[in-house]
């Protein structure tokens, strides 16, 4: 073997032994001819010591070697000399005496040194990947990500699922984001479409009578891009037979408290807290709201009604709200600066603009509306329960902007005042979400999570007389303030899929040419069933308490979905498109100006 031992493998024990090392060089150090080589792999970090006693060859290559050289040494290992012990590396307390020294391959000057401690920008780092993922951090990063992967595998192994891969070829549904789309060679102008979830199969399998599926499943969506968001992402698929919501939570939040465990060394109390939608949406503005610190909505709408400030008067009568915030003792800490800060998050948010007051020592409002406030101020006083010292801030406007535009706030507060530890873990669930949601472009119904969801049992007759009011068998999974993962119990009958469709404007011919498969296996004699998927990415972005889920993923693509290491995406050869019976059209360039 080319190796005896890795680099982070030596410790006192081995002291007086021959061992064999490869790896890359971190760092060279020349101490008046005594050469002293960190030599680094995957496991850690070791120090080899070339000085007079090695021979004069090895002194040579020695010398000769830079950072990123990969190296294979031999030598004697031994105690460090007293005050050289490095207590911050395992293997700190030894050496490696070397014998020989032989390069095995040449590295030319890398564009950044993955060790050091200034690193570019992330374009630089994504665009040499391979440099990127030698660093410590990077390496941790996917460590992390394979031991999350195993604990998920064996506790569903062990509750008896079967691991079943579907098919990455399939045909274009489109109900949610933009499918990516696969020329078929053998049928010129048909498409294949790469998943977006395996969620009709997983289906299918359940209707075949396997009971209970698990997939660590590869997924694809052609959509805009976030920090935690990518075109192609990994994801734990779920799905269980004869079970209702309680069954498939009861499951997840065994693997939360295990993950949780094993991983953070925290200990999770079940059950989790549970919010309805209109709970989480009255109180935090958001459906997956970071339940780690307080900061709730207040409506303010009795408050305000007899308010002189036309302001607050326009909203309701126009069938909007008045809602705030109370950010205790935070009155002296926001200069006029920030305050115009958090006013533009509020704009971003939607709102026409921010509402800020400060409670004074003596119980009088301050601020530029305070003096409109008239006999209102008192009451939203009362209703925030503010006391002196504290800061308010108030959105007037519809239901959805005052939910976006405080839910932004609340979470940069969150943020900018350290209102929980940076460590900390918080894990609850959504629950009872409508079942439909109106489409701003057409005005009809959308599915709220997907069209093969089932409605609550008790709200099935509102399909026919009032959808609006139809609530679904739907959780998700929140985890400090990020949605961790989705499901719901599935519709498991024809007549009741069939209604479903067409309430989203499906009409029965497209049904049959889309989703025909479906309803006759429904036909068939179909379980009740119902299943969840689990972003794995997002979980590791959370649980290693990192802020990008492109430092969790080993080749990752930028925002605009691109790989900046192969260049992908990128143009084929005109024989290839010819093949496919495929004639790109690029749009015509804009006109220069002027």
């Amino acid at each position: 073997m080319l190796r005896t031992h890795s680099c982070g493998e030596l410790r006192p024990s081995h002291i007086g032994q021959e061992v064999g090392l490869c790896g890359w060089v971190d760092r060279v150090r020349d101490h008046k001819g005594v050469i002293f080589i960190d030599l680094r792999d995957r496991w850690g970090r070791t120090q080899v010591v070339v000085g007079p006693e090695s021979p004069a060859a090895t002194l040579v290559a020695a010398k000769a070697v830079r950072p990123e050289w990969v190296v294979r040494v031999h030598g004697l290992v031994g105690a460090r000399p007293d005050g050289t012990v490095n207590p911050k590396l395992d293997t700190g307390a030894v050496e490696l005496a070397c014998h020989s020294l032989e390069v095995l391959n040449e590295a030319v000057t890398p564009v950044f040194q993955p060790s050091g401690t200034e690193l570019p920008g992330e374009e630089v780092r994504l665009g040499h990947r391979w440099l990127d993922l030698r660093r410590p951090a990077m390496q941790r990063n996917l460590f992390l990500r394979h031991r999350m992967v195993k604990i998920m595998r064996d506790h569903f192994d062990e509750l008896g699922f079967i691991d079943v891969e579907t098919p990455m070829l399939g045909k274009s549904t489109p109900e949610g984001a933009r499918d990516y789309l696969v020329p078929a060679r053998l049928e010129h102008g048909a498409f294949f479409a790469l998943p977006q979830s395996p969620q009709l199969y997983k289906q299918l399998l359940m209707i075949a009578g396997f009971d209970r599926y698990v997939q660590v499943a590869k997924c694809f969506r052609d959509e805009d891009l976030r920090a935690d968001r990518q075109p192609e992402f990994t994801q734990l698929d779920v799905e269980m037979s004869f079970v209702d919501a309680a069954d498939v939570m009861g499951v997840i939040e065994g693997l939360v408290r295990r993950t949780a465990r094993e991983v953070l060394g925290l200990e999770v109390t079940l059950p989790l807290p549970r919010l309805s939608w209109d709970e989480a949406m009255e109180r935090y503005g958001h459906d997956a709201p970071d339940l780690r610190y307080g900061l709730e909505l207040v409506d303010l709408a009795a408050a305000v009604r007899e308010s002189d400030f036309r302001v607050f008067r326009a909203a309701l009568e126009g069938g909007g709200r008045v809602r705030g915030i109370r950010v205790p003792g935070a009155a002296a800490r926001f200069s006029r600066k920030e305050l115009d800060d958090l006013t533009a998050v509020a704009v971003e948010g939607g709102a026409k603009g921010l509402v800020w007051l400060k409670l004074e020592e003596g119980g009088e409002w301050a601020g530029p509306v305070a003096k409109n406030l008239g006999a209102a101020g008192p009451a939203i006083r009362t209703a925030l329960g503010a006391a002196p010292g504290d800061l308010v801030l108030i959105v007037a406007d519809s239901f959805a902007v005052t939910c976006k535009a405080l839910h932004m706030l609340r979470k940069r507060l969150g943020a900018q005042l350290g209102l929980y530890e940076p460590g900390a873990m918080h894990f609850s669930w959504v629950v009872d979400f409508p079942m439909f949601a109106r489409d701003e472009e057409t005005g009809g119904w959308a599915a709220m999570h997907h069209p093969f969801t089932a409605p609550r049992a008790a709200d099935l007759p509102l399909l026919d007389r009032d959808p609006a009011a139809c609530r679904a068998q739907a959780y998700d999974l929140v985890i400090n303030g990020s949605e961790a993962g989705g499901g719901t119990i599935r519709i498991h009958d024809k007549a009741t899929q069939s209604k479903v469709f067409g309430l989203l404007g499906i009409s029965a011919e497209t049904a049959r040419e889309r989703f025909g498969f479906l309803l006759d296996a429904l036909e068939s004699g179909a379980p009740p069933h119902g299943g969840i998927a689990l972003g794995i990415d997002r979980w590791i972005m959370l649980f290693g308490g990192l802020d990008n889920i492109r430092d969790v993923i080993a080749f990752p693509k930028t925002q605009k979905a691109s790989d900046l290491m192969t260049g992908a995406p990128a143009p084929v050869e005109t024989k290839q498109l010819a093949e496919l019976a495929i004639r790109v059209v690029a749009p015509p360039k804009p006109l220069p100006p002027g």
